[in-house]
């Protein structure tokens, strides 16, 4: 039941790889990675939930090979949100599903939950606090120098910057991973940029994040939704070390209390001790203990 393997749908106009496990009757985890990442990121959850009767899907993406590059070029969070309303819809999702997101996943699962609360009957949200927090904590100094990267994709010389050396880079400040398994998840992206199109499509998450003339309306729904706290109830994860989005801006003093203030009634927030920005990957029986309680 908790083995992993390979599959493909449809939704949204783009066709989606995953990787899936537990039965095929069971409610659906909608699995969502962030950056720079894969959908491999749920490789310890997967089974868990699979054990616990889920079917869990973790797709790659949009612009993430093997998911195919969007025609349209939108990469709001909006469109993300509607393409994890469109995948529970592909996937025969209910009511019970659960929707997981992670980075720019938290960003999709916040907007999906919150545009339709009908489709999910809990959430989980890792490493990106609600949009008003997360705004209020990127005019901090620490946190505008960790965000660097946002800055330097906006140039001309990203496509030319955006390679192994930059994102091995990246998962050192982010992780307090080890250098083996490091290399083994930076060789697990480096598949999903495997064209020149991919990253530039991964590029045009953080485009789009500082240039609104790069919206489509046809998202302007879910856009909106990503900011606005809805009904679902969220549990909250963050890494008490985490070197992208610092403990320091979002928990000053290990204080989460702004990160609740901003989640729907019944949610929950917590620190993770010793995890980095992929807290999934750095610590992961403390995350699947926190998940599979708040699930239960």
């Amino acid at each position: 039941m908790g083995d992993i393997t390979a599959g493909s749908v449809t939704a949204n106009g783009l066709d989606f790889g995953y990787l899936t496990a537990g039965p095929a009757e069971g409610p659906l985890a909608l699995l969502l990675h962030g950056f720079p990442d894969s959908a491999h990121t749920w490789r310890h959850l997967m089974p868990e939930l699979a054990s616990a009767g889920y079917r869990a899907v973790a797709p790659f993406m949009r612009g993430y090979a093997p998911t195919s590059v969007p025609e349209d070029g939108a990469y709001q969070t909006g469109a993300l949100a509607a393409d994890a309303v469109a995948l529970h819809e592909a996937l025969g999702g209910g009511p019970d599903a659960v929707v997981i997101g992670h980075d720019w996943g938290a960003f999709a699962a916040y907007g999906a939950a919150s545009i339709a609360p009908g489709r999910w009957r809990k959430a989980v949200a890792m490493s990106v606090p609600p949009l008003p927090v997360m705004t209020g904590a990127f005019f901090e100094y620490a946190q505008l120098k960790r965000s660097f990267y946002m800055f330097v994709f906006q140039t001309p010389l990203a496509e030319a910057v955006l390679g192994r050396a930059f994102i091995e880079g990246l998962w050192r400040d982010w992780s307090p991973s080890s250098e083996s398994e490091i290399v083994d998840n930076v060789d697990r992206v480096m598949e999903c940029l495997a064209t020149p199109e991919n990253v530039t499509a991964v590029l045009g998450y953080y485009r789009a994040m500082f240039d609104p003339s790069r919206h489509s309306d046809r998202y302007a729904a879910e856009q909106q939704a990503v900011s606005e706290p809805g009904e679902v109830p969220v549990l909250y994860l963050h890494g008490s070390e985490d070197g992208c989005v610092g403990a320091d801006t979002v928990a000053p003093g290990g204080d989460l209390s702004g990160v609740q203030a901003a989640l729907p009634t019944g949610s929950r927030a917590a620190l993770v001790p010793g995890a980095g920005h992929f807290l999934q990957l750095d610590r992961p029986a403390a995350v699947n203990n926190h998940i599979l309680h708040w699930l239960a």
